[in-house]
């Protein structure tokens, strides 16, 4: 006899329940879940280069080992990845941080909930502009903070207004995250957009800026834009940035930040009595990565933008969707809405969780929603992987749209 499994949900901090899981890593779930019962699945919906990392960054890793690199290392950073990412936010970015500015974390979603953690109080309130990552408003939750959503449609280019932030400020307002190239949208904030941002921002002392340059180096505008470079708000801006997707180094979980030194005091604190200091053989690989040739990372980048217009080419041809035309990252961000309220057989399209469960279940391919990044008209696709596969998931999904009718 089986005993029935006690319910111990009680048990849990109300912390935990509040958390909701991570939309992408949820549907990744489901995706291997349907392969494993021998269906083949097209995965598109985790944010991960399908390149290996370059084999000078993983050489330098295996000498780093050979050199005894395996021990504890300083909380916020080896001095010598420091010293390379302060070189790199001045040749790159034309930002000017000391040694005792830059904390190195276990991945950039670290160094986000570090600085959450750090500067957040109850009833805070965080703006984001959305779409936005979806662990941004999860992580605010966590340190008992209010995320403020400002969200914007295809028709801005999913891009947040300088005026719509204005409005949205109150005397509780603690901080404006964001990302640029941004996840999920791979829309692209110019530097007039980034300028007239800032100047509102800069009106309220106290309001900090978190500018997450994950994508920075898979652009497609030609000259990246940091907006810590704008005067008003240099000394308020908070600009987080790692390795994992202009590297191909998402296992290495190596991210960082440049902050103002009472914030990166802070940052290393609360680092200090969760994780301590990353891994060192990674962070001599992420040293050396900074400062060694781009060439690899140049090509990750070429081949992106021609699996961008590849995308673009077979979504634009399938009636009801709607496409723009992103200028960073790895993601194409479709419009769905004239499919809500059409069906065919047993499956009916209310919303984009509908849309993706059925994308997934008739035509096996897995993106995720748009309601987990703040767009409930829209879904995420992740073209990270071949061209092959990028193709035959655009006939399987115009196979699969061709098939709903209202």
């Amino acid at each position: 006899m089986i005993s029935k499994e006690k319910d111990t949900s009680h048990l849990l901090s109300g912390r935990i329940q509040r958390l909701a899981e991570s939309a992408t890593i949820k549907m990744s779930r489901m995706a291997r879940e349907l392969k494993a019962e021998g269906h083949d699945v097209i995965n598109l919906s985790l944010g991960e280069p399908d390149f290996d990392t370059p084999k000078h960054i993983k050489e330098a890793a295996k000498k780093a080992l050979d050199q005894g690199y395996t021990k504890y290392t300083p909380v916020p950073g080896l001095p010598e990845l420091r010293e390379s990412i302060i070189k790199k936010f001045k040749r790159d970015n034309d930002l000017e941080f000391g040694m005792d500015q830059i904390v190195v974390s276990n991945g950039a979603k670290q160094s986000l909930a570090n600085i959450s953690l750090s500067l957040l109080n109850k009833d805070d309130e965080v703006i984001i502009l959305a779409p936005y990552w979806v662990t941004y408003s999860e992580i605010i939750k966590l340190a008992g903070a209010k995320p403020i959503i400002l969200k914007s449609g295809i028709e801005d280019d999913y891009k947040v207004s300088a005026e719509k932030v204005k409005a949205a400020i109150t005397d509780r307002t603690r901080l404006v995250m964001f990302s640029s190239p941004c996840n999920p949208t791979g829309s692209v904030y110019l530097k007039e957009e980034l300028e007239a941002i800032a100047d509102v921002i800069a009106e309220h002392e106290d309001i900090y800026i978190i500018s997450d340059e994950i994508y920075e180096y898979i652009n497609f505008t030609g000259k990246h834009v940091s907006i810590g470079t704008i005067p008003s708000v240099k000394n308020r801006t908070i600009t987080v940035n790692g390795f994992s997707k202009g590297f191909a180094m998402t296992g290495w979980r190596l991210g960082y930040i440049g902050a103002p030194k009472w914030i990166a005091d802070a940052c290393t604190k609360m680092q200090g009595q969760f994780t301590s200091g990353a891994n060192a053989f990674s962070q001599m690989a992420g040293a050396y990565a900074l400062q060694a040739d781009m060439k690899p990372t140049n090509e990750m980048r070429a081949a992106f933008l021609r699996r961008r217009d590849l995308m673009i080419e077979g979504l634009e041809k399938i009636p009801g969707m709607k496409v723009n035309k992103p200028l960073g990252a790895f993601y194409i961000f479709p419009d769905i809405s004239e499919f809500f309220g059409t069906s065919t057989g047993d499956s009916k399209i209310e919303n984009a969780d509908d849309f993706c469960e059925y994308l997934l279940l008739k035509a096996h391919v897995a993106v995720v929603t748009g309601s987990a990044f703040g767009a409930d008209n829209c879904f995420r696709i992740s073209y990270s992987a071949s061209d092959d596969e990028l193709k035959e998931s655009i006939r399987r999904i115009a196979d699969a749209c061709s098939k709903l009718s209202k």
